[in-house]
């Protein structure tokens, strides 16, 4: 069924909202919250998250409100894009709103493209409900960029010294944080010191990375924010370049079956056409694009942007990257947790949208008790 362009539309998890639904029918929290990924707002023609505030409003009593936002512009060092729906309960008797962006950038053309057409079929239900995202002016600080997210953490080089092993990774050995030169960003310091989830004081224990030999040499010469097609591109000039240096070491010409064997060691072997944001090379000013579950599988799409470390990022750095504290421990090992911090709403992002919700609370619980009067029957 995956392999089948309409799969999703006869997915059950498509429809896992009515059992949320069931659950707020049953229990009448005083507020909630939902988010999903923006093809939920046109999901086979159909606006799931529209749909889900028509339903809260009309027949279980919430004033809901839903809107597409990207976490950069609330100070997660990722371009990421998703519905949030935030409702509270009508005997609140307050208006609820998205909070107000902290930071400002230009999203990448890209993004504009991809939002248009999320938000397609925005007014076929609740359009009164949905509240376009704050993206900010330009005097506001700009995004956390890669370097501020996951430059003070430490280098790793165990795979350019040949002791990097391969196999499931475990985080048993810690990793001390380097003497810094200068001060750290202030996105780094509330990562170390976040209050419940405070920097352990033996260092990380998750700061590992995948094992991938044949594309070292791959990740330290591509160029800072290319994309599969550069690197397959890299790739293969590396080949070249090692082609033409053995011929002339040896003094003869290979043969094509020595070259096809070596071409298949060095190159990778996905087709350039297909899938070419399967890699990514960070810029170290700017941003990371959405991390997601995917991560579990490999790493590609998040090549850190030090080319002379020449490697993927570590669990700990896709943690910093998503926001998650460093005091915040990942079940399993690597792979599982890689996939952890891609399904995760980022820490901060959720911490921005509680404390919209506790406001309306608090709000709602200073007004003064209305005091309904009793008629008093005629003498």
């Amino acid at each position: 069924m995956a392999d089948h362009p309409s799969a999703y539309k006869v997915d059950p998890r498509g429809n896992l909202y009515l059992r949320y639904l069931h659950y707020i029918r049953v229990t009448k929290p005083l507020a909630l919250l939902i988010e999903n990924v923006p093809d939920s707002l046109n999901y086979g023609g159909h606006n799931v998250m529209g749909e889900i505030a028509e339903l809260l409003e009309k027949d279980l009593g919430y004033r809901a409100r839903y809107s597409l936002i990207n976490s950069a512009f609330h100070g997660v060092p990722q371009m990421r894009d998703r519905v949030y729906l935030l409702a509270v309960h009508e005997e609140v008797d307050h208006e609820i709103h998205f909070p107000r962006a902290i930071k400002h950038m230009v999203l990448p053309s890209g993004y504009g493209g991809t939002r248009s057409v999320a938000l397609k079929f925005v007014d076929l239900f609740g359009s009164d409900a949905f509240e376009e995202a704050d993206h900010g002016t330009p005097d506001l600080p700009g995004p956390v960029t890669a370097k501020e997210a996951i430059g003070d953490l430490s280098p790793i080089t165990l795979h350019l010294e040949g002791k990097l092993k391969k196999g499931a990774q475990r985080f048993q050995v810690p990793t001390a944080y380097p003497r810094q030169l200068g001060a750290i960003s202030a996105y780094a310091k509330t990562m170390r010191t976040w209050a419940g989830f405070e920097a352990p004081e033996d260092g990380l224990r998750d700061h590992v990375i995948r094992y991938l030999p044949r594309d070292t040499d791959i990740f330290r010469a591509m160029p800072n924010g290319a994309e599969y097609p550069a690197a397959h591109a890299t790739a293969v000039r590396l080949y070249e370049e090692h082609i033409q240096n053995r011929e002339q070491r040896g003094g003869r010409r290979l043969t094509a079956g020595e070259k096809t064997m070596i071409f298949r060691t060095m190159v990778p072997p996905y087709p350039v056409g297909s899938f070419p944001n399967r890699w990514w090379k960070l810029k170290s000013d700017f941003p990371v694009r959405t991390l997601m579950a995917h991560i579990g599988k490999d790493t590609y799409s998040h090549i850190h942007y030090d080319g002379a470390q020449a490697r993927v990022i570590s669990v700990r750095e896709a943690a910093r990257l998503q926001s998650f504290p460093d005091g915040f421990t990942f079940c399993g090992t690597m792979n599982p947790a890689y996939r952890q911090i891609g399904n995760a709403v980022p820490p901060l992002m959720a911490k921005r949208l509680a404390e919209t919700i506790m406001d309306s609370l608090r709000r709602a619980c200073a007004r003064p008790a209305v005091t309904r009067r009793v008629p008093v029957a005629a003498e």
